[in-house]
């Protein structure tokens, strides 16, 4: 009878030893992997199918629901909540109890549990709240729920050590690596101990040419700032890590008098209704949240000074963050055209808030008329809300019964024309995003695209934005053009070698001394003098036969001509570099280098930001006490699940 089977994980793995005290060694019957554990202690047979064999994980849980309802007799009734103390309630009229502590269905719920707190941000005490134990109790009366101890003290710190672990695993094979430092600070936290937190992630490139990213820590930062004490903190992580020594560039905010504000576009505010209290408060937390701003009179300190000068040698400013500012500052160019994003901000607020999320859908997506996230108050964002709008605006204004709201033909040809003059921007600004792919090439390209774009366009409405945009990109990000570094990068990515060099001999010449400070002669093998001939060469029997020439290793310059000899190549640069690496050892082992430089912003700071806008105690979001926890698991998330 069904009844009376017994449904086991043990099922799927064929048991290959069985030691004392219950040791067990098994292969997997899909996929052959040793697997050891105790009989009693089934966890790692779970874990091995739910990762491994998906499908088979859901057939060993759809048979252990048919064997628990088999148990039950098939008696259905109707459900009446009730609460039981105590660790032993049933079913009415079935003799199921809760769940055993090595239950899988247990550990899985337990494990969902911790990834809604981490991705949520969300205190751990949450489990211990009346609701969240009703809730759980609706949705599977058999689990046991975990006291927020066990979860703040036992499994958030498990899952930490296993993100340090892989990560140290996996650097432990890289030959460089740059690093991204965000420094996040604010008033919100003076009734804690720490008024911030330093974010240090790591860049590098695998040996099989794979560009990753991973948090190496979260660190509370004290409420007076203690310059030593940071840069002893940078070195410990360093060496706890495997990267001293590694370190290539150091990214960091481009300007510690800018605020974090500079992604929007003044104006135009698509959260809520746009009213003034919610704009000068957003703007006062933007300040706090940057990153070496002084609250009083919003200039670097000291600290923060002595901080860019230790680490000015191989310091580099991050590439998004300063074409935002670029944007900011053109933008605030023209005072004139505030006054027409503000009205179209009302207008937007208004149909957001009166029209159908059907109708809203039809112009925006779908998802559109909730409250946007915090990612969507970034100028780029708030640029393609107003494309959509331009784009419906007939509609818009169909059924739309405020013809007060209503944009005159005048200030729609303004908002064209800002579209048209931003868009090249919002391009730059989409390619770069992201930290899966090689960004730092694409930095200086873009600028030379800007400076055409803003030399180009005609326009009768933005005749400042375009100056101010002009005056800002040569201001902010004009050195890059003269940038070894952006050379280099930009040269060694093969979609553009050197086509957008107006000068290529003095380019190339850039070009050559900068690789010739990170690489390392590469010898040939026959030149090892305990190379030993093989004994073909040693016969005479095959003297007949011509000697092949020696080969002898290319110079950095021959290398590097027959690059630029060949065409350029729309090829993913990591993958061009990782076929190329023995006709080019010298230039690849170059590229393994410059390409680990991220020109965008890193997971943890868009965690910053979130965290800035969303949990501030103002807004009776009080800060989960393990914070720093949560902001490492959160940006390593990918690492675990």
């Amino acid at each position: 009878m069904a009844s009376n089977s017994r449904v086991s994980i043990l099922d799927y793995f064929n048991i290959v030893f069985e030691g004392e005290n219950g040791k067990i060694e098994s292969n997997c019957k899909a996929c052959g992997t040793r697997i050891q554990a105790k009989r009693t202690v089934t966890s790692n047979f779970v874990t091995h199918l739910k990762r491994k064999h998906q499908e088979m994980y859901d057939e060993f849980l759809r048979k252990k629901d048919v064997k628990r309802e088999a148990y039950a007799s098939g008696t259905v009734q109707a459900y009446a909540p009730m609460r039981e103390a105590g660790r032993t309630a049933t079913h009415s009229g079935s003799g199921t109890g809760k769940f055993d502590r090595n239950d899988p269905r247990q550990s899985l719920i337990s494990e969902t549990i911790a990834k809604m707190i981490i991705r949520d941000l969300q205190p751990v005490q949450i489990v211990e709240n009346e609701g969240f134990r009703e809730l759980l109790q609706l949705l599977e009366p058999r689990y046991v729920p975990e006291p927020s101890h066990y979860i703040q003290q036992q499994l958030l710190p498990a899952y930490a050590y296993q993100v340090q672990v892989a990560t140290k695993l996996a650097l432990s094979g890289a030959e460089s690596c740059s690093v991204t430092l965000d420094i996040w600070r604010t008033n919100a936290l003076s009734f804690s101990t720490a008024s911030g937190y330093m974010g240090i992630t790591c860049h590098f490139i695998t040996t099989d040419w794979q560009i990753k990213s991973a948090l190496l820590a979260c660190l509370p930062l004290p409420s007076q700032m203690d310059t030593q004490r940071m840069l002893n903190d940078f070195d410990e992580i360093s060496q706890a890590n495997g990267i001293s020594g590694k370190v290539f560039r150091i990214v960091l905010d481009p300007s510690p008098c800018e605020s974090r504000s500079a992604f929007r576009l003044p104006g135009f505010y698509v959260h809520g209704l746009g009213d003034v209290d919610d704009e000068d408060e957003e703007d006062s937390s933007d300040e706090e949240n940057s990153p070496g701003v002084s609250k009083e009179d919003g200039s670097g300190t000291e600290e923060d000074n002595s901080v860019n000068q230790f680490m000015a040698w191989c310091r580099i400013d991050c590439f998004a963050r300063s074409l935002g500012q670029c944007v900011r500052e053109g933008i605030r160019s023209s005072p004139h055209l505030s006054i027409t994003l503000t009205k179209a901000a009302c207008f937007y607020n208004y149909i957001v808030a009166t029209v159908t999320p059907e109708k809203l859908a039809q112009v925006f997506g779908p998802g559109n008329g909730q409250a946007p996230s915090a990612s969507d108050r970034h100028w780029n964002a708030q640029l393609k809300t107003v494309r959509q709008m331009l784009e419906s605006m007939d509609f818009l204004e169909d059924i739309v019964d405020r013809n007060d709201l209503a944009l005159n033909n005048v200030e729609k040809a303004m908002l064209r024309e800002l579209v048209e003059v931003m868009e090249p921007f919002e391009e730059a600004t989409d390619m770069v995003k992201g930290d899966k792919h090689v960004s730092i090439s694409l930095a200086l390209p873009s600028v030379l695209g800007l400076r055409k774009h803003l030399a180009e366009i005609v326009t009768h409405q933005c005749t400042g934005i375009v100056t101010g945009l002009s005056q800002a990109l040569d201001r902010r990000l004009a050195g890059i053009l003269e940038d070894p570094l952006y050379v280099t990068a930009t040269t060694l990515d093969p979609q553009f070698k050197l086509s957008w060099s107006s000068d290529r001999d003095w380019h190339k010449q850039v070009l050559l001394e900068e690789v010739g400070k990170h690489t390392q002669a590469v010898s040939s093998p026959e030149t090892s003098s305990d190379a030993q001939p093989s004994p073909s060469k040693r016969s005479r029997l095959f003297s007949f036969i011509k000697q092949r020439p020696n080969t002898q290793a290319k110079s950095m310059e021959q290398e590097l001509s027959a690059y630029l000899l060949e065409e350029p190549t729309d090829e993913d640069p990591l993958q061009y570099w990782k076929r190329k690496s023995i006709d080019f050892p010298q230039l690849s082992q170059v590229a393994k280098k410059v390409f680990t430089v991220p020109a965008t912003a890193t997971t943890v700071e868009r965690i910053f930001s979130l965290v800035g806008k969303t949990l501030r105690p103002e807004r009776c979001r009080p800060l989960p006490k393990n914070l720093e926890t949560l902001i490492y698991l959160k940006a390593n998330y990918s690492i675990l699940w």
